[in-house]
Parts: structure tokens; sequence; C-alpha cells
């Protein structure tokens, strides 16, 4: 990792909990808020894979949406325009994993450009990492609104690259998505996993350079290679 030149962030599970929705979930279904959110997530990222597939590009506010649906219809489960509305809000308003401010602050201080890239729209993203008020720790926040596709296509990959002007083994790519990872693994970026709980990496022939626990760690993995 020697030669990294900038770090490029997923921000979905990554650098913000998707989780931090349960309580809404639980707010307008009780005991239900865990269930709600899994599901929920799961069918998000297949709907926009399976979008992606189609050539059916719609933002990450209507996949986000239509999961949700389908999660209320599949659970029988009544969902009115208010609580729906209210409850995509919420992922406007994830929070941050508790030590993700402290880590970007160390990495702003050794001087390396941050980014975010997301299948989140530029609304969306904009409006997670503002309500945090972590905008100023990111030199870029890239969506895939630009290219019409989700990850793990190339074609989102590329944004990075354009927008911090460096070849693709010069970017430290970071997710807790072990599909993003092998995305961007075969795209070209050097990739460090974020395996919070312990998962298994799957099995889409390429795997991490390097894989912490948590991104308080990532500090010190990029000094001890010399980045």
């Amino acid at each position: 990792m020697s030669d990294t030149k900038a770090v490029v962030f997923d921000l979905y599970g990554t650098l913000y909990d998707v989780h931090s929705v349960v309580q809404r979930c639980d707010a307008s279904y009780p005991g239900r808020g865990m269930e709600i959110s899994a599901m929920w997530r799961q069918k998000q990222l297949e709907y926009t894979w399976l979008r992606s597939l189609m050539g059916r590009y719609v933002s990450f506010e209507q996949a986000t949406h239509d999961a949700l649906v389908y999660v209320c219809n599949h659970l029988k489960l009544d969902l009115d325009k208010t609580t729906c509305s209210e409850l995509c809000d919420a992922y406007l308003q994830l929070s941050p994993y508790p030590e993700v401010p402290e880590a970007l602050q160390r990495l702003n201080s050794a001087g390396l450009p941050l980014a975010i890239l997301s299948n989140g729209s530029v609304f969306s993203i904009d409006s997670v990492v503002k309500s945090s008020g972590l905008h100023e720790k990111f030199a870029h926040l890239l969506s895939v609104e630009a290219v019409g596709v989700f990850k793990p296509h190339p074609r989102v990959y590329a944004l990075a690259c354009q927008a911090l002007g460096v070849l693709p083994h010069e970017i430290l790519f970071v997710s807790s998505n072990a599909w993003d990872i092998s995305g961007a693994r075969h795209f070209g970026f050097q990739t460090c996993w974020v395996n919070r709980s312990d998962n298994t990496f799957d099995e889409l022939g390429a795997t991490p350079q390097a894989v912490i626990g948590g991104l308080d760690e990532l500090p010190a993995l990029i000094n001890a290679r010399g980045v």
C-alpha cells in the first residue's frame, strides 16, 4: 500500500450504520424493528443489483422505497404513506459508527485526500454526511448517479479515479461489504475490508489486501504499510 495516494470509502454499512433505522422501525412496528431493518437492507441491495442487470436505473431513494414496500407486504404489515415517508427519511439521517469521526480526523491529519463512493444519490449522500457533521472531512462525495448504474459495476469505481486524478492502484478502497470489496479489487483498487461482525468473505474471485475490525484500526494500518 506504499503507493496509496487517496482513501475512498463506501458509505452504507461502512461509515454509517444502516441499522440505526431500527428504532424508527420499532416505533412504527413494535418489536419488529431489527427484522424489518435486516430484510429491508438485503432487499435494497438486491434491487440495486437487479436494476443494474436489467439496465433500468432508478435513484437509491426509489430502490429504498421499493424495498420497504416489499418488506411490509412480505411481513403483512400495513404501510401508509406517512409511515413509509418517515422510515425512508430515516435513511437520510443514519448514524456514523462510533469510531468513525476520530478515524477520519486522524486520516485528515495524515494528509491523504478522502472520498466517499456510494450507491446513494447526490442528495442522499449529502443528507447523510451533513446530518452527522462530517461533510468537511471529505474532498469528494461521489454518487453512482453520474453513470446510471450501481456498484459493483466497474463504471462506478472509475468515478473515483476521475475525481481524484489517480490510477486505480493508487486508491485504497474501504468497505464493509464483501461484494463491494470484490468489485473494487477486480477494478484494480487496493482494498481493505471492514469486518465488524466476523463475517465470511464472499467467493467472488478476489480477496482484500487487508482486513480490519473497525475504522479505528485504519490509520495505524496505513502508517504501518508506509502510505
